[in-house]
């Protein structure tokens, strides 16, 4: 499958129907399920919300880019926990057989090339839940502000493994947006996980496109291009697999949030 290059460079979005085959979806799901089934997560659990940010303040999710961690949803009371959980993350493609393994396929290789990564970096991983009914809304966001090179460079790979529609969550976009300026960035400053404003412009005045995707489809994503998800109030569950790349010719500073001593990124070989 060609990537349609002139669109990705027009929209900062692509979406590629069919991509992944209904056996690596299984494959994938079976193992979070397995990593979850392993899990305790003792007294203490971290929730991941991106409403306030408040798992900034955790080392267990300052320490997380160079391990497999269990976060969950804000909404989280009296669900047991595979049905609590907001996510994995974020070095299941480095530390996980079978994440690794889909991660590292030449097809995605292929891809990252196409879209102009000479040299790709595999920087992050995510296992993504959006639990039925108290799936959390996610705030438009650019990526770059997360995982920052200088030049930008970060591109997500974001692969649906439920059907995701407008009822459970689905990624929303502004089309064309990647062509602004990024807006702030997520860091470290003095032992601290902070926010910094870079520029305070308003996102662009176009109208949100709603990626309704069925399951097997990737989305690629350009890392300075607006996007969010609405909250999942519907009964069905929409997990998804998320990997962000960047390329290693480009700088990445020491203050991102997500570092990883110990753990040297890898390309796909």
């Amino acid at each position: 499958m060609t990537p349609d290059l002139a669109a990705y460079a027009r929209d900062g979005f692509l979406i590629l129907e069919g991509y992944v085959s209904a056996q690596d979806c299984d494959a994938l799901q079976a193992r979070a399920a397995a990593l979850v089934a392993a899990f305790d997560p003792g007294p203490v659990r971290t929730v991941f919300s991106a409403r306030d940010q408040g798992h900034a303040r955790d080392h267990y999710f300052q320490e997380s880019g160079g391990a497999i961690r269990f976060f969950f949803e804000e909404a989280a009371t009296d669900q047991p926990v595979p049905l609590a959980l907001n996510k994995i993350g974020h070095a299941l493609h480095d530390l996980d057989p079978v994440f690794d393994r889909f991660s590292r396929q030449p097809r995605l290789a292929a891809l990252a090339h196409a879209l102009g990564l000479a040299r790709p970096l595999l920087l992050q991983s995510m296992y993504l839940f959006k639990q039925p009914r108290i799936g959390a809304e996610v705030g438009w966001h650019q990526d770059a502000a997360y995982l920052h090179t200088q030049p930008s460079t970060v591109t997500g790979f974001w692969i649906a493994l439920d059907d995701a529609d407008r009822h459970n969550g689905c990624l929303v976009e502004l089309p064309g947006a990647h062509r602004g300026p990024l807006r702030e960035r997520f860091l470290r400053e003095d032992g601290r996980m902070i926010t910094r404003r870079s520029d305070a412009s308003p996102w662009p005045d176009v109208a949100p496109v709603a990626l309704e995707a069925r399951r097997g489809t990737l989305v690629v994503l350009h890392g300075l291009l607006p996007h969010a998800s609405a909250p999942n109030r519907s009964s069905r569950a929409r997990h998804a697999y998320a990997l962000h790349l960047i390329d290693g010719r480009a700088d990445y500073p020491a203050d991102n949030w997500l570092q990883r001593p110990g753990l040297p990124l890898r390309g796909f070989a």
